[in-house]
């Protein structure tokens, strides 16, 4: 049984491309695919703002009908009221009313959530620190140690007055 040389070793003559040009044609064929699937991507996600954007046309016109026809809903509503026996204007009167409590609960419902609104503390300890950052120190100068993270997590430092 003879036995054939090894695949490392090649022989002077042999048609058999290098390892050096295998790497190049795959990294030329990889990066083809890559720019490939970037362009299907853009074609994809095109057609798909689109339609997303014919549908947010959509939804806002049927937001506007609706908001007119809202005004129909009270005038019926006042009429209502006035068949009931009141004087038109203080139905139409007490709809108004109506509304006005109305926005004036959802003014308070607004303005309660955005009380509740968190600064983002990091960030701006950060914007804080970039006048500084952007400043080119020396190597192993550095004033402000660098964030320990551990598994994932931001740990404190002594000195830092934010919350992880």
């Amino acid at each position: 049984m003879a036995h054939s040389a090894s695949p490392a070793v090649r022989p002077a003559g042999s048609d058999e491309p290098s390892v050096g040009t295998l790497v190049q044609s795959a990294m030329a064929d990889v990066s083809t695919l890559i720019r490939g699937e970037v362009e299907l991507a853009k074609a994809e996600i095109g057609k798909s703002a689109k339609k997303a954007g014919i549908g947010v046309g959509a939804f806002g016109a049927a937001g506007v009908v609706l908001a007119f026809s809202a005004f129909f809903f009270f005038i019926a509503l006042a009429e209502f009221i006035t068949w009931l026996g009141l004087a038109r204007w203080l139905s139409y009167l007490i709809v108004w009313f109506a509304l006005v409590l109305v926005a004036g609960l959802a003014a308070l419902v607004g303005m309660r959530t955005l009380k509740k609104i968190e600064k983002p503390e990091r960030t701006l300890e950060t914007l804080r620190d970039l006048p500084d950052v952007m400043k080119r120190e020396a190597p192993g100068a550095r004033h402000r140690d660098v964030p320990v993270v551990t598994g994932g997590q931001v740990h404190r430092r002594p000195g830092d007055n934010y919350r992880v």
